[in-house]
């Protein structure tokens, strides 16, 4: 049987096939009991525990492919839905739901020029040429940058979506886009940048964010099956529920709970049982893991005693 007639009756989804995002997608798949074996060169692979097979596709063209229908889930960046949906707005029956940030991949969408330019500010820009792989994203930026200057431009012949023709020249480039500046073939870049080093090598500052992004799961307006898509995405909240807290458990004495109530409040309410030592109390809370330190040396100093850190493996929510 061949691969695409084992994809009957399987909920389609759309995993990351390479960078940023590809293996924390992975592992909150894992976290989640979602088995699955994938060979190296494979771009399907089928879980043996759930009725699912991963496709693996570079992640701008995850939107569409869940968008038009194709697949029921796909986990991409926030910055790949805003460009597909800049060329296929969204109706009725197409385009994606986002239904959970998955608080990984965050990135930044800029506009950057070169460090030793003239440049300051991306209203210098307009009728230049700037280079991205984000077309859809940066002509309504520069679109917006036009009629904010008052340079809109000749009405377009075409009468192509009613707009004026746009005076900057947005020159698509794939892979490595400051190559594209670099190489003397644009004045600026639009691209995404996380710690900035590559940009910084490329002799390139920013001076505009187009927008901020982070990884999200998105699901088709129809899924082949909405019963498994509502339980994959209660397992995945699960886990990034898990990852952001800590369980914290402490003995305190009942008359000092007010006060380790404002360090510890829990995500809804903390859960409290008497000791059988007359006047104390046993508390347990779920507690930011970012903050888990600072809330042991608050509660101590606080007089709770006993304290512990508990590592969460999956919860539900």
């Amino acid at each position: 049987m061949s691969a695409l007639e084992q994809l009957n009756g399987k909920l389609l989804f759309a995993i990351p096939k390479k960078g940023r995002l590809k293996e924390k997608a992975l592992s909150l798949l894992d976290g989640s009991d979602v088995q699955f074996n994938r060979s190296d060169r494979s771009d399907i692979a089928f879980s043996n525990n759930t009725p699912v097979a991963l496709v693996f596709l570079p992640a701008s063209d995850i939107p569409a492919f869940v968008g038009r229908g194709k697949g029921a889930l796909g986990i991409t960046g926030s910055d790949c839905i805003l460009e597909y949906e800049s060329k296929e707005p969204p109706t009725a029956t197409s385009g994606v739901e986002q239904i959970l940030d998955l608080g990984f991949g965050r990135c930044k969408l800029q506009v950057q020029v070169p460090e030793k330019g003239e440049v300051e500010r991306p209203e210098q820009l307009v009728g230049k040429t700037i280079a991205t792989s984000f077309d859809g994203l940066s002509r309504k930026y520069f679109r917006e940058l036009e009629r904010k200057v008052g340079g809109g431009g000749q009405v377009n012949g075409s009468g192509e979506g009613g707009e004026g023709k746009l005076q900057t020249n947005i020159l698509h480039a794939s892979g490595s886009v400051e190559a594209a500046y670099s190489l003397g073939m644009a004045d600026a870049v639009v691209d995404l940048v996380e710690s900035g080093l590559t940009m910084r090598v490329a002799g390139l500052k920013p001076i505009a964010t187009v927008l901020e992004s982070s990884a999200v799961l998105i699901r088709s307006k129809h899924p082949s099956d909405p019963k498994w898509v509502d339980l994959l995405t209660d397992r995945m909240r699960g886990v990034i529920t898990a990852q952001r807290y800590v369980l914290c458990t402490y003995n305190v004495e009942r008359r000092l709970l007010d006060q380790v109530h404002k360090i510890t409040p829990g995500k809804r309410a903390p859960t409290i049982n008497n000791l059988e030592e007359e006047g104390w109390v046993a508390v347990q809370a779920m507690v930011e893991s970012d903050r888990a330190a600072v809330a042991m040396d608050e509660l101590k100093a606080a007089g709770a005693q006993d304290i512990l850190i508990i590592k969460l493996e999956n919860t539900r929510v």
